[in-house]
């Protein structure tokens, strides 16, 4: 069975250019331009600056950063990752707005506590960043640990939450 084809289209942010990408089935992935080292290769797919998911996205973005939008209404498809990265990407989007939950919290929330390393990981392969919120995933301690769009953009991210909640 043929994949469908994957369409890609760029867009900026306060933080930076951002890779969009999309398929048939909705938004594969958002990354940061130049930073996340899980970026996968995109010169394959296709441009489509005006694919509607891509534009939906785009506009939802632009709402997030001006205050106006706390959620995204989007179909994500992820055609990557494990069951269990999957099942922390979904913990991620439980997250409310405006908090923060630690990695322990993510492992006990998918029912398996003793795998904070391996939540660790997976929300590093996170292909929705911002999203799938997983910038509002903090240290046991609450301090600021990775993030594959660099911690500067976490901090920014929790502090632009913060003034907007």
């Amino acid at each position: 069975m043929p994949t469908s084809a994957t369409y890609q289209t760029h867009t900026t942010s306060p933080l930076g250019d951002v890779l969009l990408a999309a398929n048939e089935h909705g938004l594969t992935g958002l990354w940061f331009v130049h930073r996340q080292a899980h970026m996968p290769d995109s010169r394959q797919w296709l441009t489509d600056h005006a694919h509607p998911v891509m534009q939906i996205a785009a506009q939802q973005l632009l709402e997030y950063f001006s205050g106006e939008r706390r959620t995204f209404d989007l179909p994500l498809h992820a055609p990557w990752g494990t069951p269990f990265q999957r099942a922390v990407w979904q913990a991620l989007k439980r997250i409310p707005y405006g908090q923060t939950r630690s990695y322990g919290d993510i492992a006990h929330d998918i029912a398996n506590p003793k795998a904070v390393r391996a939540v660790g990981a997976a929300i590093g392969q996170n292909p929705h960043s911002i999203l799938v919120p997983c910038h509002r995933v903090v240290g046991a301690n609450g301090s600021l640990t990775g993030f594959s769009g660099g911690l500067d953009r976490k901090t920014h991210l929790l502090a632009h939450e913060a003034t907007h909640a």
